[in-house]
């Protein structure tokens, strides 16, 4: 045999290893936990034959801790270039048949090469999670190398999409880099994350808890608000991939791709006309009215089970990709809190650093009223909203189907924060507050020196109701555009961003502002 055939067997042989990953019992044992391999994942994620992978025969040079003979090809992550229905991305897995996938200094090399290549060619970026967490054995390099990571998710921010999904563990300081990453997906039952395991915390604090009460999927779509969407199983979460990928665009610099309109411009929703109660004390669910607006099927909600008064999520009008935000009348009247701030703030700043048009649909009685709300900082988490509004420079339509009162009047997308156009339904009631607490204030004296004063209450907050609760009085100072019959709102919303396709905006000169944090 030659040499350079000997060279070329040796190749193939050191590929066959890489494939091989942790070999035959750490991939059976992954089965056995109900996951696929980094490899059997990115099969599934990416278009058959497009994967482009680099880095394939690196290897650490830790030569202690018994460490020397235990040298993989491509160290623990699998890493390179793929499609995604035709759309080109980057990509990593993680392989926890690899020295439990944790994270070197050659995994960090590889991501971040693969990073630096996915800005530089302005294409999205996905991470697949599965490790233990950082390498013991190399010390202080792994918690460098994970320095390096969070940099360039930090640089990559608002530059192009970045998706991480969690298939496994994410431990310690691993969990930062999915943290700063626009989205995070995580899978019922096979999905951890947390700073601290369940056995430090125990020793710490004397609580016991479980993985999954710890940082499961539910804990933390439900409650922390660190991940945006939970599926059931690992195909399901590369569906939700692709699915957000399909409103997003390749990066900053490109505006969303319009799929082709399937469903009538001009179409209108009788039903839209009653969906709204007499009683503004009686709920209604706003997902009805998002799905009888926006193109058929086509909302794709994101966080739906965290700070569930607010709804955020994408939609197509037109075939073109929109921002939904709306508040919720069916949960806590649809309150603004500090959750659904968080919530809607950062949403809002996604939809603006990736061009795509913004659409409110207003019902809000308020900022939520309390001394919890008050002690945890509802005035700087609440100041988000309308950082992030007034910041937006994408086109901006608000729609105030029902109660906008006070605050959340001026913090939901008003025309005060820049926003383009805002519409009212006939429905609207648009106050500085509800009309019994302006008739106390507005009324004390009276109504202390009536005979009857809940008689007289009554009439005056039914005067008071028929006067200033309704949309005319603030279309009649130009505070909202057009009243809209809600049966016409999605031929409207849709001629309306037409108009603001176009629309060019610029900030202030500056390094970059102080949002609250």
């Amino acid at each position: 045999m030659t040499t350079e055939m000997q060279e070329i067997e040796q190749l193939r042989a050191m590929r066959a290893k890489a494939m091989a990953a942790g070999g035959p019992e750490r991939i059976e044992a992954q089965h056995a936990k109900g996951k696929l391999t980094a490899r059997e994942r990115l099969a599934a994620l990416l278009d058959a034959g497009t994967f482009q992978e680099i880095g394939a025969l690196a290897t650490h040079n830790v030569t202690d801790f018994d460490m020397a003979d235990k040298k993989y090809p491509g160290d623990g992550v699998v890493a390179g270039f793929g499609k995604i229905h035709g759309r080109k991305v980057a990509v990593y897995a993680q392989d926890f048949t690899v020295l439990g996938g944790s994270f070197s200094e050659v995994q960090s090399s590889k991501i971040c090469r693969v990073m630096d290549v996915a800005v530089e060619s302005g294409i999205p970026i996905i991470g697949l999670i599965d490790s233990g967490g950082a390498r013991i054995q190399e010390g202080v390099r792994s918690l460098a190398a994970y320095g390096q990571l969070f940099t360039r998710n930090v640089m990559a921010s608002g530059v192009v999409p970045q998706i991480s999904v969690i298939l496994g563990p994410s431990a310690g300081g691993a969990v930062y880099s999915p943290a700063l990453t626009d989205f995070v997906i995580m899978v019922r039952r096979i999905s951890y994350m947390f700073i601290t395991g369940p056995d430090v915390i125990k020793t710490v604090t004397g609580e016991e808890v479980s993985f999954r009460d710890l940082g499961g999927a539910l804990v933390h779509n439900a409650k922390s608000g660190v991940a945006h969407l939970m599926a059931d199983s690992e195909h399901q979460a590369f569906q939700q991939v692709k699915q957000l990928l399909s409103y997003l665009p390749p990066n900053n610099a490109e505006d969303p791709r319009r799929v082709e309109p399937y469903d009538d411009p001009m179409r209108m929703d009788e039903a839209l006309n009653t969906i709204v109660p007499l009683d503004d004390t009686q709920p209604y669910d706003m997902h009805e009215v998002i799905e009888r607006i926006v193109d058929r099927d086509s909302f794709f909600e994101i966080q739906p089970y965290y700070a569930r008064n607010a709804i955020t999520g994408f939609a197509r009008l037109d075939g073109y990709p929109v921002g939904i935000v709306a508040n919720q009348p069916n949960y806590l009247a649809g309150v603004l809190d500090i959750d659904s701030s968080d919530k809607i703030a950062r949403f809002v700043r996604i939809c603006d650093a990736f061009n795509i048009p913004l659409v409110t649909l207003v019902d809000c009685p308020g900022y939520l009223p309390g001394v919890e709300q008050e002690h945890h900082g509802i005035i700087r988490h609440g100041a988000k909203v309308i950082y992030a509004y007034c910041e937006a420079t994408v086109p901006k339509i608000s729609v105030v189907l029902r109660k906008a009162i006070g605050g959340a009047y001026i913090a939901m997308s008003s025309k005060q924060l820049r926003s383009d156009l805002a519409f009212a339904w006939p429905t609207a009631e648009i106050a500085v507050m509800g009309p019994e607490g302006a008739v106390n204030i507005l009324y004390r004296r009276e109504l202390a020196e009536a005979a009857d004063p809940e008689a007289l209450r009554r009439q005056i907050v039914e005067e008071y109701r028929r006067k200033f609760h309704n949309p005319y009085v603030a279309a009649d100072t130009g505070q909202i555009d057009e009243v809209l019959e809600p049966r016409e709102t999605r031929p409207r919303l849709i001629a309306a961003l037409d108009i603001l396709r176009g629309k060019v905006t610029t900030l202030p000169a500056r390094k970059h502002g102080l949002m609250p944090v």
